[in-house]
């Protein structure tokens, strides 16, 4: 055959399947089978996943996670759940944005220009989402209640403005959480992080640091403990003491020691606080290292370092958390000039700023005590400190009750990693955020009915990060009167990161189009928490926390009355190409539009699923949507030649087949709750493959397929393929009829537009996807038979399906008429036979 009639071919057969999609689709869209209907009828079911950007078309994760999730949908509302299972768009942010700059487009228009083109790669992808639900977040009827919940948040102080040390990225010209912070980088374009000092907006996330920790024991064997433990060490929580050092000479001014007001942590100011795990080493403190770059510092430098520290400073903070806590690095320091009082011994102690002292953690001071730490021990030696007393005070113990009575200097504490959630952006493309600065009453919330507060179109602006937000030059949205006094006002001119987008979405969903508030709290009450989450484990930090935050945030407002978003959560693997994350600079990438356009659809999908275990990665270099594309048109091969009439009564045909069908059927259930899906995809496999045989007629054993790897590997399970008890065999044989509408069924959930054109060809209707899950006999699932395993001269060469009761000489008799065999024996003769019935049979010939 020559390159253009292949060519040829392959467009040939790629309109043919647009078209059988299009026709789907339109069906299902017709009968509203993937609707949910919230009318009390049934059980409801609540599936959320990862929400898209739309900085482009769908990527090969986005296939990933929707084929995963669609198994959970398309099952449950066979099983006759009421399923919410909706779409919609992260569509603010920095992606979407930054492509827009480079495009010199709007980012309104490149966003809605691929809104566009991602739903329609959805719809031919087949997912089974809900659409009536469907909402992107740069929509100013989705935005304007998170202005909505920012207000309420500041009413509860839980949104603050302040001064403080944050992480900036050069490239994209914003601040960023210490959660966007990966490895010392931006997570979004890969740029070195540098130290700032810019006034910002919080969320007091702190404050909810102890609920977020306890409340996961509700989330026990339910989330993926990986995702437990990293939040867990986000958070970060610590049980010791809080140690008062007096300062010796000029005291520090009056308010904050360790960046918190005096008043709030107890402290006077006279004294330096440090909090420490370990109270029991307070002897062998020599030194106490300061953050250069915290307040502290600052305030305790004597004017003759001044120089000195303040270089060192700007070398500190060209360096990432990760390289200042590197165990190799130098340990690098500065004296401040300033000394305290030990509180044991009495002695002066000296007070440094050190690079491996962090700002964010306890005081930002810690206690150098070489002779129990390795790294003050390092620190001391290059510094020319001494090394200190060795001995403990065992009676300090956090943990033990009262172990701090009587003593001045120390208190039991707890510190926490975890900082509150900065989310001020000097972006444009973001969700305005609701105050006006007055030069007389200061912050003023802008009233509800004045919501939303809506991005102005600057449209042709240039828009390029230049460390201060777009917004701030146009001055026809900027200067507004006061809401309070209604004197000049001046917007506040940064936008909201796009988490506070995805730390509720999920809620809106239940509401899309309700006016009175960010969701109906009564649909809360119906649909919530979420039965199941599927996304990606690299959320863990970002997005599932803050959705557990703002989750009881919202409860203590009153919305909610659930603790937790979502009661279990699904982490799928990557997508990656030749053993390494795919990249266009390392040339392998693979463009999920290219695959559906060669092999279609649902040859993707079960591609995907098929693989492994869906928390696994996937590297598609390994895989072969090709031999899915083979084994789909096997399986439909089988529907169309089925001759029984729809309804036939399988009892009088295979009685072997019907037992495989019944098992299969029993295996997937199990198997789909416990997550499993690429063996429901064996199981399917087999299934196909038993019935095939049935139909032909044939007898022969074929391998497993164990589920995962190349699909047209698959065979039928060892020993289902015929044998004593069957009654009829053929086209017309009713069990094969049944068989292959329960393979449609269960094949539905994978590839539905073959299970459709199976269902079809089988004479059912409407669709496959409304078809209630088949019922098992258990009489079926009753072990009547068994394998027996037949060898010549120890060399497996047939597997045998046998009853239980089987005689030796009736198995005997079975295996000398087996094809396999006599093809083996090859004419010899056999010396020996060793029988043990059911099990095994050797035939013996040298």
């Amino acid at each position: 055959m020559s390159a253009s009639t292949d060519q040829t071919t392959a467009t040939d057969a790629a309109a043919a399947r647009t078209a059988v999609e299009h026709h789907w689709q339109g069906v299902w869209e017709r009968l509203g089978l993937f609707t949910a209907r919230d009318d009390g009828s049934a059980e409801r079911r609540y599936l959320v996943t990862m929400f898209p950007y739309p900085s482009g078309d769908l990527h090969m994760g986005h296939g990933e996670v929707f084929a995963l999730a669609d198994v959970l949908a398309r099952y449950w509302r066979m099983r006759g759940y009421d399923v919410l299972f909706p779409i919609g768009w992260d569509s603010f942010g920095l992606p979407a944005e930054n492509a827009a700059i480079r495009r010199g487009e709007s980012p309104a228009v490149y966003t809605s220009d691929n809104i566009a083109t991602q739903a329609a790669s959805i719809r031919r992808y087949g997912v089974s989402f809900d659409w009536t639900r469907r909402f992107h977040t740069s929509d100013p009827e989705f935005y304007r209640w998170n202005q909505w919940i920012f207000l309420r948040m500041v009413e509860q102080g839980l949104a603050y403005r302040a001064a403080s040390s944050v992480n900036w990225c050069p490239q994209d010209g914003t601040v960023l959480a210490n959660e966007q912070v990966v490895s010392g980088r931006c997570e979004r374009c890969g740029t070195p992080v540098v130290r700032r000092d810019l006034v910002q907006w919080f969320f007091r996330i702190t404050d909810y640091a102890d609920r977020l920790l306890d409340d996961m024991a509700l989330l026990e064997g339910r989330w993926p403990d990986r995702v437990l433990t990293m939040q867990r060490n986000w958070i970060g929580r610590s049980t010791g003491a809080r140690v008062r050092f007096a300062v010796v000479g000029p005291v520090p001014p009056e308010g904050s020691d360790d960046g918190v007001p005096a008043a709030r942590e107890g402290a006077a100011p006279s004294d330096v606080v440090v909090f420490t795990t370990r109270p029991d080493t307070v002897p062998g403190v020599t030194f106490l290292a300061v953050a250069p770059d915290s307040d502290l510092a600052d305030r305790l430098c004597a004017p003759e370092q001044r120089a000195a520290f303040e270089a060192y400073r700007e070398l500190v903070r060209a360096a990432t958390e990760i390289e200042r806590q590197a165990t190799d690095r130098p340990k690098t320091g500065v004296p401040l000039g300033a000394s305290v009082r030990h509180p044991v011994t009495g002695a002066v102690v000296p007070v440094w700023a050190a690079d491996y002292v962090l700002p964010g953690y306890g005081t930002g001071v810690v206690m150098g005590v070489p002779a129990h730490d390795e790294r003050d021990a390092a620190f001391a030696q290059v510094h020319g400190v001494g090394v200190g007393d060795a001995s403990l005070m065992p009676e300090l113990d956090p943990a033990r009750p009262g172990a701090f009575d009587g003593v001045a200097w120390a208190e039991p504490a707890v510190s926490y990693r975890l900082r509150d959630w900065l989310l001020s952006r000097q972006r444009y493309w973001g969700t305005p955020i609701p105050i006006v600065h007055c030069g007389a009453c200061g912050e003023v919330p802008v009233p509800d009915d004045e919501l939303p507060v809506v991005l102005p179109d600057l449209r042709g602006a240039d828009l390029t990060p230049r460390g201060v937000s777009p917004l701030a030059a146009a001055s026809e949205w900027v200067d507004v009167p006061c809401p309070r006094c209604g004197g000049p006002g001046r917007r506040d001119t940064d936008t909201m990161d796009t988490f506070v987008d995805s730390s509720w979405y999920f809620l809106r969903y239940l509401s899309p189009t309700f006016t009175g508030g960010p969701f109906d709290a009564e649909d809360a009450r119906r649909w919530m928490p979420a039965v199941r989450y599927v996304g990606g484990v690299e959320h863990a930090t970002g997005h599932l926390l803050y959705a557990r935050f703002m989750q009881k945030v919202l409860r203590d407002l009153g919305l909610v009355d659930d603790v937790e978003p979502f009661a279990a959560v699904t982490n799928q693997g990557q997508v990656i190409n030749e053993g390494r994350a795919m990249s266009k600079s390392l040339g392998n990438g693979v463009e999920l539009a290219e695959q559906l356009d060669a092999y279609g659809s649902d040859a993707v999908r079960l591609t995907m699923v098929f693989a492994g275990p869906p928390e696994e990665d996937i590297d598609w270099a390994d895989l072969s949507p090709a031999g899915a594309e083979r084994f789909l048109a096997r399986a439909l091969r089988l529907a169309r030649d089925v001759t029984s009439s729809p309804g036939a009564d399988p009892a009088g045909g295979s009685a072997t087949l019907r037992r495989v069908t019944h098992r299969t059927v029993r295996d997937v259930e199990g198997l789909l709750e416990g997550l499993r899906f690429n063996v429901v995809v064996a199981r399917v496999m087999e299934l196909v493959n038993a019935a095939r045989r049935t139909l032909d007629g044939a007898a022969g054993g074929g391998r497993s397929a164990s589920g995962g790897g190349r699909p047209e590997a698959g065979g039928g399970r060892e020993g289902d393929d015929g044998g004593p008890g069957d009654a009829l065999t053929g086209a017309a044989d009713p069990a094969v009829r049944e068989a292959a509408e329960v393979a449609a069924i269960l094949l539905s959930l994978v590839a539905p537009y073959t299970a459709e054109e199976m269902w079809a060809a089988l004479g059912r209707g409407p669709s496959v996807a409304a078809a209630p899950w088949p019922e098992v006999d258990p009489a079926l699932l009753v072990e009547s038979t068994t394998v027996a395993i037949v060898q010549v001269d120890g060399r497996v060469r047939d597997r045998l399906d046998v009853p239980l009761d089987v005689s030796d000489d009736e198995l005997l008799g079975l295996a000398a008429a087996s094809p396999a065999v006599e093809r083996a024996l090859a004419g010899r003769a056999v010396t020996r036979t060793i029988v043990r019935a059911p099990g095994l049979v050797n035939l013996v010939t040298r």
